[in-house]
C-alpha cells in the first residue's frame, strides 16, 4: 500500500470519528433539552443516590418515540465498524440494496438497527 492511500485510509476513519462524535454529542444535547426541568426547582432534602436511582429505574418515565434519523443510524454503524465488524456493516448496507447508508430509504432504519445489533 503506498503512503498516499495509507493516509487517506487514515483521513477517512478520522473523519468517520469525527462525525460519529458529532453525532454523539447531538444525541447528548437532545436529551439534555428533552430532560431540562422548566424551572430550577427547590433544593430539599433527598433520598441516598443508590435509593433514588433504584426508584428512577423502577418506574421508567414514558417514551415518546421520534422516527430515527441517518445520524442515529450513522451512530450506531460507526461504533459497530469501529469495534471490529466493517464488513458486517457494508454487508448489510448491501442487504438493504445500498452502497453507503445515505441511500438506504428512512423507512428500512429500523429494521436495519434491529439487524446491526446481533453484530
Amino acid at each position: 500500500m503506498s503512503k498516499v492511500t495509507a493516509m487517506l485510509d487514515a483521513a477517512v476513519a478520522v473523519i468517520t470519528d469525527i462525525r460519529s462524535l458529532a453525532d454523539s454529542l447531538q444525541a447528548l444535547v437532545d436529551a439534555m433539552s428533552e430532560n431540562a426541568p422548566a424551572e430550577k426547582p427547590v433544593v430539599k432534602a433527598s433520598k441516598p443516590k443508590k435509593i433514588a436511582a433504584k426508584e428512577a429505574a423502577e418506574e421508567p418515565a414514558p417514551k415518546e418515540e421520534k422516527p430515527l434519523t441517518l445520524e442515529d443510524v450513522r451512530a450506531v454503524l460507526a461504533d459497530k465498524s469501529r469495534k471490529g465488524h466493517t464488513a458486517e456493516v457494508k454487508a448489510l448496507l448491501v442487504k438493504y440494496g445500498a452502497d453507503k447508508l445515505s441511500e438506504i430509504d428512512p423507512a428500512e432504519y429500523a429494521s436495519l438497527l434491529a439487524d446491526a445489533e446481533v453484530l
